[in-house]
């Protein structure tokens, strides 16, 4: 076991793997959330993504209440909810009702994208316009109606229901650092999706610390930060998996939408100059590896950020390979 002590969470997408359907990858989701809260994880986040067959998780409140239910001590989260999506009333109504179900477990994990394209996010929310000021409103929006309280407009009117007697732990989520400055003014947690981007995420969290207002939720900064990782004892499955998410990352960047490969379908791909350059340049965005070589470098990258948890995303081929990284992960740190 490593001398380092950091915080294991996770992040899950509920991948749905090729030959399985959506009902399995959701129960691979409630699987993965038992075992790791068996393990001393410390929290568990869900995301939101939207027209892809090849995540299943397209609604965090209600897969939170789900794994909540099938839980018991683990805190249960999103990671986030695409807040442009919603209505900020609406959002501290799910949220407030988790709360209400399960008090002090319930993370409500924030963020700007859209977690899909954006004719799809139009359809979701036909009123978007991709505006910063809008989100911000939005933020101050849910701080009263979580609060019951206001500034005098017509959230003075109306009542988030069901009334709670606990907030949920709030965050923002970043891949870009400007929501540092947001979770900074009011209050919250912060995390930044090293997985997405691994460029500027430890300036990002410094800004954080240095402008952390207090808020009656939060009186001192909190961050974490995602990637992904995957942990296996034989280094042909590592290799294996780290060229499935090479493949994967160039699906995304070309547009074409994630269908859910195997080795097998991509093992004798041959990839431009150019496409070589792509993988080679998301890399950073995962740490791969024995056991030796994930504690050395997840120790040096919660060093170089400065925290103490991390979120640890995982998509593998097949689904005992997942729950087997998270397995050796925990030897290693908890």
């Amino acid at each position: 076991m490593s001398n380092i002590k950091i915080k294991l969470s996770v992040l899950d997408q509920s991948p749905v793997r090729k030959g399985v359907t959506a009902r399995r990858a959701i129960e691979e989701t409630t699987i993965l959330a038992q075992e790791t809260e068996r393990l001393g994880y410390h929290r568990f986040w869900v995301s939101e993504h939207h027209n892809t067959t090849s995540l299943a998780g397209s609604t965090p409140e209600v897969l939170i209440a789900h794994l909540a239910n099938h839980t018991k001590t683990l805190r249960i989260g999103s990671g986030g909810i695409m807040l442009p999506n919603h209505s900020a009333l609406k959002v501290a109504e799910s949220f407030r009702l988790l709360e209400v179900m399960h008090p002090n477990r319930i993370d409500l994990g924030m963020g700007r994208a859209p977690g899909t394209d954006r004719i799809t996010a139009s359809m979701l929310n036909p009123s978007n316009n991709w505006s910063e000021q809008d989100f911000v409103e939005q933020l101050r929006e849910l701080q009263h109606y979580l609060h019951d309280t206001s500034d005098g407009g017509i959230q003075a009117k109306i009542k988030a229901i069901p009334i709670a007697e606990t907030v949920p732990q709030q965050w923002l989520l970043s891949s870009s650092g400007q929501s540092a400055l947001f979770a900074a003014h009011f209050g919250m947690g912060f995390s930044f999706a090293h997985f997405i981007n691994p460029h500027g995420g430890p300036q990002a969290i410094q800004y954080y610390r240095e402008h952390f207002k207090p808020s009656v939720d939060l009186t001192k900064p909190v961050e974490n930060v995602a990637l992904f990782v995957f942990c296996s004892e034989d280094e042909e499955k590592v290799k294996q998996q780290e060229a499935l998410m090479g493949y994967r990352f160039l699906q995304l960047e070309k547009g074409g939408g994630l269908t859910s490969v195997g080795w097998n379908d991509i093992k004798d791909i041959r990839y431009t100059t150019i496409e070589q350059e792509r993988i080679k340049a998301n890399k950073p965005r995962m740490i791969y590896g024995t056991p030796a070589v994930i504690e050395e470098q997840l120790s040096k990258l919660a060093a170089d950020y400065a925290v103490d948890e991390l979120m640890v995303v995982t998509i593998t081929e097949h689904f005992e390979d997942r729950i087997k990284s998270y397995q050796l992960l925990s030897d290693l740190f908890l």
